[in-house]
């Protein structure tokens, strides 16, 4: 089977991987992505919107699930391609622009990214600050998944 970037399966049929359509506690967005990591891009999402910026203003500019290559990058599967990343408000954080978000909610931003073990695009080389995504293999995404299931996450912590 296909993998995307970050090692989790991929395929052109959505079924095929278990990738459904959940929507976003406190907003009228839905996101498509896997199953298997829906409670934490979903989990995600829901407090960037209330605690970051809404996500429900505006244009519908919130993407999951695209099979696709890496923007760029022929022949490496973007994790949009697993389900396994999102983006969030893509048009007022676009691809390659650098600081848009205020400063101040830099580190909640990241403090929460690291809660549902995701990685930020906007700490890479080439800025990415509406996509995030899975950075951690399934039993480790299972573990936070129950983890946070049961209240036992106190902010960020890591991952056994």
């Amino acid at each position: 089977m296909l993998t995307s970037y970050n090692g989790w399966p991929a395929s052109k049929d959505p079924e095929e991987i278990g990738i459904k359509n959940y929507p976003v506690p406190g907003t009228n967005r839905k996101l498509k992505c896997a199953e298997a990591v829906a409670p934490l891009l979903i989990g995600f999402a829901a407090e960037f919107h209330a605690l970051i910026e809404p996500i429900d203003e505006g244009a519908l500019d919130e993407w999951g699930y695209c099979f696709r290559d890496v923007r760029g990058v022929v022949g490496k599967l973007s994790n949009h391609s697993s389900g396994t990343a999102i983006d969030l408000n893509a048009t007022k954080h676009p691809l390659g622009k650098a600081g848009t978000f205020p400063a101040e909610k830099v580190p909640m931003l990241k403090a929460l990214a690291k809660k549902y073990c995701l990685a930020w695009g906007g700490e890479w080389t080439r800025p990415d600050e509406m996509h995030f995504e899975v950075c951690v293999n399934a039993e480790k995404a299972a573990k936070r998944i129950l983890k946070l299931s049961q209240g036992a996450t106190q902010g960020a912590e890591q991952v056994d």
